[in-house]
């Protein structure tokens, strides 16, 4: 990025050829010549005609110099394939990213308004060779952000930006993550429907019991700001429509098409002018045209920031991470609610796992895995989170020094302390936001599960290195975000294949260690197009190459 500011700001200090011509115009140089001697010539009708020749030549000088100011300002705005930077600044200088923006009716810039990690650090000279493999960043190769939609859809906006007849209300459910990827669906749905937004109301979290309301956990002026050329978004709905009789959708099929949307619910949303939708997880499809899936991630990378004093705190976390040297984030999944849904064991014997039993067996309808499996055959299938020693058997496999620091998130794991000492023991500089926390800072989000999962998500993000223990909304996210701002490193693990490899005694840490890099040398963060093996993949984990482009800093200037 600092290349690219240098090479614009040339433009600026040189000056522009209009201004090397006037000194030695005809007009300058009647001005600074020395005064002669009056003699009388007589009366020449060719001066008038240099005269004029003269202010003709000036009003041409003039006109080009004006076309070449304006050559220069427009190659100063922003290109719509921004590149970010894969180092910024230290976080000494780090900005806070609720200054990215100001007041509500300036434009929001793209490049500016994406939340951001903090630089990875160089590898230290004093790393081993396998410690410099760990924590070496992969080759983006060149892919940054582009975001420039088609002239059908920048004509389209001018309407449905515009919209003030029909309203969409979305609820969404879950956890963080899992709201993020609804509102993501919710603002694209708008799009289709061509109708309004408004904010979309959280339900209360059945799990954590989170009552926060949307407000509280995202930035809503930016979240209007930035998509005011896309949705129209409203925080409530006008007077004229309080009384209407809505259409109310809790059901829908999974991967809906824009075209089966419309033909849903556009006739009734026409008549009623407001449509209300519930349970939209995961439901939209995958493959959209190219302008919704650049939409979608300008949702998730751009519009959906974290309210202020959440985002303030994250930062402070990552800084206090960041400034003691690299570090790994780990998320861990081992809470009790995901023993349940899995239908996993948890490794900590059979007083918990008839915990976990007697819970399932009396909520049957949480069991998400495979009913008609047991627990043997989910495991080897790679269905169950990795525990806490399989995950540091792993990052020490692949070269994670022992001093390493790691930020663990993720709730309270069930069974405790003891849940972790596989963890701790390898690794004793185990760290979580409570430890990083000083006095009082985490008092407004006691009993706020989404504001903790928003403190996590800022953390994780800045990591030097990224792992999860499960897949999920989570893993997704951060898969996602950190390939669009710039590939940061996101280790995943292969599951299926690494079960049977634990439980092998008689393979050597040697041999282990082998296996484990050689299983995980392209699954480390590298670029990898979302059409590569399934076309089922979502844009907001592999964002090229819909959301990405392969562009040079020379290209980026003549755009």
């Amino acid at each position: 990025m600092a290349r690219l500011r240098n090479i614009k700001s040339s433009f600026i200090k040189t000056p522009s050829p209009f201004f090397t011509f006037l000194p030695v115009s005809p007009f300058t140089s009647v001005l600074n010549k020395p005064p002669s001697p009056r003699i009388r010539r007589p009366y020449s009708s060719s001066r008038p005609r240099s005269y004029l020749f003269v202010i003709c030549l000036l009003i041409l000088l003039s006109l080009l110099g004006l076309s070449l100011l304006r050559l220069v300002s427009v190659s100063q705005n922003p290109s719509p394939c921004p590149s970010f930077p894969t180092l910024l600044s230290p976080p000494t200088s780090h900005p806070p990213f609720a200054s990215l923006s100001s007041k509500n009716h300036e434009p929001v810039v793209l490049s500016r308004s994406a939340t951001v990690p903090l630089p990875a650090h160089p590898v230290s000279g004093n790393a081993t060779a396998e410690e410099a493999e760990f924590w070496a960043q992969p080759d983006g190769e060149g892919y940054r952000p582009c975001l420039d939609f088609t002239i059908q859809y920048r004509k389209a906006s001018a309407k449905i930006s515009k919209e003030k007849q029909k309203f969409l209300v979305v609820v969404v459910a879950g956890g963080l993550n899992q709201q993020k990827n609804q509102i993501v669906d919710a603002v694209v749905i708008a799009r289709i429907l061509e109708a309004a937004l408004i904010v979309p109301v959280l339900a209360v979290n059945q799990i954590w019991r989170d009552e926060s309301e949307f407000s509280e956990i995202f930035d809503v002026d930016h979240f209007k700001r930035t998509l005011q050329a896309d949705v129209r978004v409203v925080s409530s709905l006008p007077s004229t429509h309080l009384s209407s009789k809505p259409t109310i959708n809790t059901q829908m099929p999974y991967n809906v098409s824009p075209l089966w949307i419309r033909s849903k619910f556009l006739t009734e949303l026409n008549r009623g002018g407001v449509l209300i939708l519930r349970g939209i997880d995961s439901k939209l499809s995958k493959n959209l045209p190219l302008d919704l899936q650049k939409l979608r991630c300008k949702v998730a990378f751009h519009a959906l920031r974290f309210t202020s004093p959440i985002q303030e705190l994250g930062d402070k976390f990552a800084r206090r991470m960041w400034i003691e040297g690299p570090y790994i984030a780990l998320h861990l999944r081992l809470e009790k609610d995901v023993w349940v849904r899995t239908g996993c064991l948890t490794g900590l014997g059979p007083e918990h796992d008839d915990i976990i039993r007697k819970i399932r067996e009396s909520q049957p309808k949480l069991l998400t895995g495979r009913l008609n499996t047991t627990n043997t055959h989910r495991r080897l299938a790679g269905l169950c989170p990795l525990n806490a020693l399989q995950v540091a058997r792993l990052i020490k496999a692949l070269g994670a020094p022992r001093t390493a620091q790691v930020y663990r998130a993720g709730g309270e794991p069930f069974g405790g302390a003891r849940a972790l000492q596989g963890l701790v023991g390898e690794f004793p500089n185990v760290v979580t936001k409570e430890m990083l926390a000083r006095e009082g800072e985490l008092l407004p989000y006691i009993n706020r599960s989404s504001a903790m999962a928003a403190l996590d998500y800022i953390v994780s993000l800045s990591s030097d290195v990224f792992l999860p223990s499960h897949g999920g909304n989570m893993g997704r996210a951060m898969q996602g975000h950190r390939a669009y701002v710039g590939h940061r490193k996101f280790v995943k693990p292969n599951k299926r294949e690494m079960v049977g490899f634990f439980e092998d005694t008689s393979i050597s840490e040697v041999e282990f260690k082998s296996i484990m890099k050689k299983m995980h040398r392209r699954y480390q963060g590298q670029p990898e197009k979302r059409t590569n093996k399934r076309s089922s993949r979502d844009v907001i984990a592999y964002p090229m190459p819909e959301c990405m482009c392969r562009r040079s800093i020379r290209s980026l200037l003549r755009s």
